[in-house]
Parts: C-alpha cells; sequence; structure tokens
C-alpha cells in the first residue's frame, strides 16, 4: 500500500525517474517548450520551478546547489552540419531565466492540453512551456482596472444627465394627458351665459315688483 507516499511511479525505479526529470526539465529550459504526456507534465513541472525560484537569487551557492540537482548541460546547435556549443542548460537559467521572472513570485511554467493522442497506449499529449515575459503582470493589471471601474460610481454629470432626460419624460407624458384648451373654454363659456339669463331674469322681476308694491300701498291707505 502506497499511503501518503508523494510522486508517481511512471513505470520506473526511483533511478530512472530523477533522470527522467532532470532530462526534461534541462530541455524544457533549453527549448522553453516539450511536448509530453499529462502525467509527466504534472510531475516535472514543481521540479522546474523550484529551479528558477533558486536561480532567481543568483548567488554562488544557488549556482552550485542548482548544478548538483540538474546537472550541466550542454546548449548544442547543430550548423552547416557542424556541432557548435552555444552554453550550458545552468547557464541559461541563471542569465535569462532568473532575471525574467524577478518580478513574478511563482507560476513559472503552464501546461497546455492537446487534442492528439500518444500512438499505442492512447496517453493524452499536453505542451509544458515557460511563461513568456510580461504576460503575468499586463493580465492582473486588466483584471484590477476592470475591478475598479465596475466598483466606481457615476460623476455628478452623468447623474444629471439622467435627471434632466427624467424631467423631460414627465413633462412630455403630462402635455399628452392633459385635455386640449380648446374643450376646457367652451363648457366654461356656456355656464357663464347660463349665469348671466339667470341674472337678467331677476333683475327684471324685481323691477317688475318694485313699481307695483306703492299702488297696494296707497289702495290700503
Amino acid at each position: 500500500m502506497r499511503h501518503r507516499v508523494a510522486g508517481r511511479r511512471l513505470g520506473r525505479t526511483s533511478e530512472h525517474r530523477l533522470a527522467m526529470r532532470r532530462n526534461m526539465v534541462a530541455s524544457l529550459f533549453e527549448h522553453e517548450t516539450i511536448a509530453t504526456t499529462i502525467q509527466k507534465a504534472k510531475e516535472v513541472k514543481p521540479f522546474a520551478e523550484k529551479l528558477i525560484t533558486l536561480a532567481k537569487k543568483g548567488t554562488l551557492p544557488a549556482r552550485r546547489r542548482a548544478i548538483s540537482l540538474l546537472g550541466n548541460r550542454d546548449i548544442v546547435e547543430h550548423e552547416d552540419g557542424k556541432a557548435v556549443r552555444k552554453g550550458t542548460v545552468v547557464g541559461k537559467l541563471f542569465s535569462e531565466l532568473g532575471p525574467r521572472y524577478l518580478d513574478r513570485p511563482g507560476g513559472y511554467t503552464r501546461i497546455i492540453r492537446r487534442s492528439l493522442r500518444r500512438l499505442g497506449d492512447n496517453g493524452e499529449l499536453v505542451l509544458l512551456q515557460l511563461i513568456g515575459e510580461g504576460e503575468g503582470p499586463k493580465k492582473k493589471a486588466k483584471t484590477t482596472a476592470r475591478k475598479r471601474s465596475r466598483s466606481k460610481p457615476k460623476g455628478p454629470s452623468e447623474i444629471e444627465q439622467v435627471v434632466e432626460s427624467r424631467e423631460v419624460a414627465e413633462v412630455q407624458n403630462s402635455a399628452d394627458v392633459a385635455p386640449s384648451p380648446e374643450s376646457d373654454d367652451m363648457p366654461q363659456v356656456e355656464q357663464s351665459d347660463e349665469a348671466v339669463e339667470v341674472r337678467q331674469d331677476g333683475q327684471v322681476e324685481d323691477a317688475a315688483k318694485t313699481p307695483d308694491e306703492p299702488d297696494k300701498a296707497e289702495e290700503k291707505g
């Protein structure tokens, strides 16, 4: 039983796993991208990131520690049919990769899954890559800018525009609902004419009654 035993066996002995891990990390530092299976990539990724963190120190003890863990394989390129030595893996690790990630706290590699499968055992293939220079901080800056823009309240000019648009809409609605002036004036004119007629009739009756009253008083006397 393998209770509390870390790591994957990968069908190899411990010496074979150690040699495979060193070779894959050295190839990753040399070419900055390798194609492998998902299980191997997950096993190699932590070891590669620990070496990059060690290279960020840039001291002589750190360089010696990296050589003891990784080895110091030569970087060889073929030019005109001849093998030309361009440096070592540890030299590139401390001169290029370490300074590249000085402002990055971690996460120097990434795994990209591929749609292809390996012939034979149908294993899932992936790409193990080093993060490019400046990829991380740009993404973080964009996310923080989006969060700030969402949480930022509206300015006074935008609020005033909204209030003015609402007032204009209310005025237009009231103008549509209010009746026309002709419909309001006509009934008022009719009522005033009737009132004048009633008043005139009352005055006529009073005028007719006033001359009769003294005649009646004379008859009584």
